[in-house]
């Protein structure tokens, strides 16, 4: 009697029904948010004080510039870095340290005698908190699934921003006083270092993939672990979605108005530091109220139009700020009342972005690549464009003007942005669907290895 060749054992089929529900999700989203805040205030404390600081130790927009520039370039390598380091140690660990090493030059800076030990340790400072960035994304988009992450990051970059705007004019605050821009700096530094802390004590990691459907019911040692090759770094190039999303990064001059913004006020429209710093309120507003609303207006757009709505959601958002820029940069307004308004119509225009430019990345890279995805797409695209920006801008800025740089930048630039952006109306949905075949791939192999 013949005998049939032995069969591979059935593999089961994902659960159906609804992602998976990470536990402590909104706890982890809770925590990240503020210490998000804190070391993106700490990050930008040096332009909101500048004013005062270039008067106390005789510097110009050009050493801005600069010193934007360098910490950007320093971030570059050390986001990836710290995201390698996460991957063989642990993500909470790396939210840890980037705090309380950002706290601690944050700290060391306000006792600057001069441009070169400012400089040297705004660098090393930058280097220090660029890693809790892409680590804490990765956790973010690990804890909630592809129909919420819109909602999530919405919440969390808005309340970001929000809370980081309503700090900038209570950081300004300090300006009034010849040595206050020390104190500020000192303040910060010390609030840095105790989220660092309050990070140690809450946060839970889910793991790599955990919020996947086609990792629901797979305990963490059976997911595809994290790759952190070169190779692997290399090989999200090949996703054409994602090489359109750098290429944007690049174009994303909007990013300039958090640099030089205060500044242009100061030097160019002639109020005090103090009085401009007012429209770091309204900008943090708009961008919250932008980021909320864009969080549920994905949502909404996903249920319409599923391969499309993103992107021309993406694509309208930049040029609701160029509109907004034009106005604000190239006209004297007069009052800082009116410059808050279109301040805050900035923000919201800006704020419409994080809700989609992160579920579009996470959507076409796999989990396990998803770290360095995010390191490379904040730590060193982004960090190109802001460094190119910022000396540019810098160095511009003191031949012609800042509201000249501001009208290339931050108009043209960005309607050019958008028309790049209306490339992936040929890309994102195959990629979408490739990512998604590969997960079903990665979890047949899975379970069969177990199987067998």
């Amino acid at each position: 009697m013949a005998h049939s060749a032995p069969t591979s054992p059935p593999v089961a089929a994902p659960p159906s029904g609804s992602e998976r529900t990470v536990p402590h999700r909104w706890r982890n989203l809770a925590t990240l948010t503020g210490s998000t805040a804190v070391d993106s205030t700490e990050g930008s404390i040096t332009g909101t004080l500048f004013p005062s600081i270039a008067t106390a130790l005789g510097l110009n927009s050009s050493h801005l510039g600069t010193m934007t520039a360098l910490g950007k370039l320093a971030s570059a390598p050390a986001g990836p870095l710290w995201t390698w380091l996460a991957s063989i140690t642990s993500r909470k660990s790396v939210l840890v340290i980037t705090s309380l090493l950002g706290g601690a030059f944050g700290v060391a800076s306000a006792f600057s005698q001069g441009y070169v030990a400012l400089l040297v340790l705004n660098v090393l400072m930058a280097a220090s908190l660029v890693g809790g960035s892409p680590v804490g994304n990765a956790l973010i988009l690990d804890s909630f699934s592809d129909k919420d992450r819109a909602r999530a990051v919405s919440y969390f970059y808005g309340a970001v921003n929000g809370i980081t705007s309503l700090i900038g004019p209570l950081i300004g605050l300090f300006t009034r006083s010849d040595e206050g821009w020390r104190y500020g700096l000192m303040t910060m530094g010390a609030i840095a270092i105790a989220a660092g802390l309050a990070q140690w004590a809450l946060i839970k990691d889910p793991g790599v993939g955990a919020s996947e459907l086609e990792f629901a019911d797979l305990s963490a040692s059976r997911r595809p672990p994290e790759k952190t090759s070169i190779a692997s770094i290399l090989s999200l190039f090949k996703v054409r979605s994602y090489s359109i999303m750098m290429l944007s990064r690049l174009l994303s001059g909007h990013l300039l108005i958090s640099v030089f913004g205060v500044t242009f006020l100061v030097n160019e429209r002639g109020f005090t530091n103090a009085t401009a710093a007012i429209v770091l309120a309204p900008f943090g507003i708009g961008y919250l109220v932008g980021t909320l609303g864009g969080g549920a207006l994905v949502g909404w757009l996903d249920r319409k139009m599923p391969d499309r709505g993103r992107i021309w959601y993406i694509q309208a958002a930049q040029l609701g700020f160029a509109v907004a820029a034009l106005i604000a940069s190239q006209f004297d307004l007069g009052s800082i009342g009116f410059y808050s308004v279109l301040w805050a119509f900035m923000g919201a225009a800006q704020g419409l972005n994080p809700p989609v430019n992160r579920p579009i990345v996470a959507s076409v890279i796999p989990p396990q690549r998803r770290g360095q995805a995010m390191a490379v797409f904040i730590t060193v695209f982004e960090t190109i464009g802001w460094a190119v920006f910022s000396i540019g801008a810098g160095q511009l800025a003191t031949t012609y003007s800042i509201q000249t740089v501001f009208l290339w930048v931050l108009v043209v630039l960005m309607i050019v942005n958008a028309l790049v952006l209306g490339l992936l109306h040929f890309t994102y949905p195959r990629d979408v669907a490739a990512a998604r075949a590969e997960r079903e791939r990665e979890r047949t192999a899975a379970l069969t290895d177990n199987a067998t």
